[in-house]
């Protein structure tokens, strides 16, 4: 059984979160905003979406990039929605591109998907057990 996102509106021009195809892995955020707004570039610009969510303890949301935003430089940040978390839902976009871009009133900005996290017990070794890749880092698997 797929699990349940209770979905509270805090502005009566939020929208929904939805998936635009059958087989979308993320639900799209949509920009609650009372005008258009620039993002300068460079800029990082928080954008409410007029939701709380309340996602099943087990759970995280994970806001990533729609892919149409992010060749055009707009970028998420900060992207972890903790299960415990009933605030506003809000997206940080950063501008990587040279110009501003600008955000309309119900656009889609960001995606959120909803992926099991499992709450771990920490345990501390003198040592960790060895695997064949060891310590290499950045680059050490090869192209």
């Amino acid at each position: 059984m797929e699990p349940t996102i209770a979905v509270m509106k805090l502005h009566p021009a939020a929208r929904l979160p939805r998936y635009s195809t059958a087989g979308a892995a993320g639900l799209d955020l949509y920009a609650c905003l009372d005008q258009p707004t620039d993002v300068p570039p460079g800029a990082i610009l928080l954008v409410p979406t007029g939701l709380a969510v309340a996602i099943p303890t087990g759970y995280v949301g994970l806001v990533r990039d729609r892919s149409g935003l992010a060749v055009a430089g707009l970028h998420t940040l900060a992207g972890v929605i903790d299960s415990d978390y009933r605030g506003e839902v809000k997206v940080a976009l950063h501008n990587a591109a040279p110009v501003a871009r600008s955000i309309h009133p119900g656009d889609r900005v960001a995606q959120m998907l909803i992926l099991r996290c499992p709450q771990v017990q920490v345990v501390e070794l003198p040592e960790l057990p060895p695997t064949e890749r060891g310590e290499g880092g950045f680059g050490s698997t090869g192209r």
